[in-house]
Order: C-alpha cells, then structure tokens, then sequence
C-alpha cells in the first residue's frame, strides 16, 4: 500500500500483505494455544518452566474473548464463514464480534455493502442464523 493511499478498513484498504494473509479468529488461536500448552506440560515435569508470560497471556485472552469453544464448532463456523465469499479480515471480524443482526453485521463490517460485491441482506440474516445455530448448539 502506498503512503499516500490512506487505509480504510470499511473499504477493504487495509495493504496487500494484510489482504493474502491468513486471519484467524480468537477461538482458533486458543485451540492453537492450548494445543501447544498441552504438549508443554508433557515435555516438562513443570510446564510454568516452558511457558513465557506472554504465552500465558495470550492464552487467556484468546480463551477469554473466544465465542466458539468445541473444535468442531470452530471448524463449523469458518466452513459458514467461507461460503459467502468474505475476505480473511471480514471472515475473522463476524467470527470474532458475532453480530445477532443484519444492521450490527454491516456496522461492524461495512465492507459487506461495497458496491461490486455487496452481500443481500437476506444472505447476510442467513449467514448470522447459521453461526447463532452453532453457538446454541455448541
């Protein structure tokens, strides 16, 4: 992105690098995370030795912030996710904040109304009832 370009997350102007790259949602991050606290504690007999303050901190606040906790929830809620055809970012933003509404979803992520690739909002309330679905049944 050039500097004289201003970025702009509500229409997508966040840099290229940002753009390909592979978001992930907090409840991703923390299965990732506990995932490799797990193996720590087997490594060592005691695991505080192997675990930075900054690990366990970003631990809890993945863990804290997560809406998805069951792995097959969060395998659920990218795969809905990914059917709308969002970007990394947007997929990530509505899988982080999960919006109830049409409204709070746009307001949230703005970039869902760009013109060129503006999601109905029936697509939109369909997409919100799937991810509510998953959570109730989680």
């Amino acid at each position: 992105m050039s500097g004289e370009e201003e970025e702009n997350a509500a229409e997508l102007k966040i840099g290229d690098e940002f753009l390909k790259a592979k978001c992930l949602m907090n409840c991703e991050v923390s299965l990732i995370l506990e995932h490799k606290y797990e193996q720590l504690q087997q490594v060592s007999e005691d695991p505080m030795n192997q675990v930075s303050q900054v690990f366990e901190k970003s631990l809890q606040y993945v863990k804290r912030f997560s809406r998805y906790k069951n792995p097959d929830a969060v395998r659920q809620v990218r795969e809905i996710l990914s059917r709308h055809q969002l970007t990394e970012f947007e997929l990530c933003v509505l899988g982080n904040l999960c919006p109830e509404t049409v409204e709070e979803a746009v307001a949230m992520v703005p970039s869902l109304k760009t013109k060129g690739r503006a999601h109905d909002d029936e697509a939109i309330e369909k997409m919100l009832n799937d991810l509510s679905l998953v959570k109730r049944f989680e």
